[in-house]
């Protein structure tokens, strides 16, 4: 394993520990999302010039005009989705360099992830091959159409803005289950819905902002 992948210096694992110290300053409670955030070397998600900056708490650019999440984001948006209880089949729509998918490995049985970019996936896709992470399947398709035929499931992120979520997407979602997203037009917020035997109970949280949603694929 070469030194970037051990980290040195703004890199190491001390920088990571830093982090995780601010995220709890910031509210962030859930210890087993702060305990996996020390683990995954955020630098390596990142452009080899941007490394040294993988652990403040900005969003970072990642080519194809995505980004990658603050940590603070990354850390909020699993809390919700796991809501102090374990999590067993989650749907990730938006893999983006893979960061949060690999967040969600470390914490869920399962992780089936929907990239429409795809040479942004085959990135993704080599990157978390090489950290070994396995309970993981990257798919190249439209996020907004979610992947009912590994459907349904008890959890699912949407890591890009959108106005509001096609009824295929709740209807992919277990009774029980909750989606994390982020809703909006000039103001965007953090939003939960619950889907509960009464119906989709949905929460309005705090204010973000993320890149828009798209339908459709890119191949090149």
């Amino acid at each position: 394993m070469d030194a970037r992948h051990h980290g040195i210096g703004m890199t190491s694992q001390r920088t990571r520990a830093r982090m995780v110290e601010r995220l709890r300053e910031q509210g962030i409670t859930d210890e087993m999302v702060l305990a996996v955030m020390n683990t995954i070397p955020r630098h390596l998600f990142v452009e080899e010039a941007l490394a040294s900056r993988a652990y403040e708490d900005v969003s970072l650019p990642i080519n194809f005009g995505q980004t990658i999440s603050s940590p603070w984001i990354v850390a909020r948006m699993t809390e919700l989705l796991r809501g102090s209880h374990s999590l067993n089949k989650v749907l990730e729509i938006g893999t983006g360099c893979g960061y949060q998918t690999a967040v969600l490995a470390k914490l869920a049985k399962e992780v089936y992830s929907l990239e429409r970019i795809g040479p942004l996936l085959t990135r993704t896709r080599i990157r978390l091959r090489e950290l070994r992470i396995t309970n993981i399947s990257l798919k190249h398709a439209d996020g907004l159409l979610g992947l009912p035929e590994m459907g349904p499931f008890d959890a699912i992120i949407m890591t890009a803005v959108t106005t509001q979520i096609p009824e295929l997407l709740l209807e992919q979602l277990t009774v029980g289950g909750r989606m994390v997203y982020p809703k909006g037009i000039s103001k965007q917020f953090l939003c939960v819905i619950e889907h509960t035997p009464q119906g989709f109970i949905e929460t309005i949280l705090d204010e973000v902002k993320f890149v828009p949603i798209l339908s459709g694929v890119v191949n090149k």
